[in-house]
């Protein structure tokens, strides 16, 4: 797993330089976009589900809207000849979702199957959660009880979120 993490952590820290020598605005923004689902792959390879969906969900609003503000964008591009340069770089990106697809596939084949578990406190939970929270649903009581800072902190993040998208879908609608 190590291995894996560090391969990813490679290629995040490729995709980050790249969004910063860019030349055109839209391929740094997809670059920033494969730092953040590289991110999403180590949190499943770390078996972190909760922070991969959320970083997941996160990072396609945030992608959506940067795309669109740059689509959206009055910049003009000449039409230029493309040079050989450019389809190299489109076999590397093509190149660099495989490789990121396939470790998403291996993080996703090293989760836990449904229903069982390898922590050690997840029996403490299961045991002793109905007694302690008095909710009948076990999963209302252990995300409001025992965790409900993680919770609260997930949350505010996906509403803030939301926030940013309606503030910036008001702006467009104005003009």
């Amino acid at each position: 797993m190590e291995v894996a993490i560090s391969i990813i952590t490679g290629l995040m820290i490729i995709g980050a330089l790249y969004a910063i020598h860019a030349k055109d605005l839209l391929s740094a923004v997809i670059a920033c976009g494969i730092v953040g689902y590289g991110l999403v792959i180590c949190f499943l390879l770390l078996k972190a589900p909760d922070l991969a969906i959320v970083q997941i969900v996160v990072e396609t609003i945030t992608l959506i809207i940067m795309v669109a503000v740059v689509l959206d964008s009055s910049r003009e591009e000449r039409y230029l000849k493309p040079d050989p340069q450019g389809y190299m770089s489109i076999v590397t990106a093509v190149l660099l979702i495989v490789v990121l697809f396939y470790f998403f596939r291996l993080a996703a084949a090293s989760l836990d199957v449904f229903g069982n578990s390898t922590l050690r406190m997840a029996d403490a939970y299961l045991e002793r959660a109905t007694d302690r929270t008095g909710s009948a649903n076990l999963v209302t009581g252990v995300v409001f009880d025992f965790r409900g800072y993680d919770t609260l902190g997930e949350a505010t993040v996906l509403v803030t979120a939301v926030l940013g998208i309606l503030t910036i879908l008001r702006i467009k609608g104005k003009k």
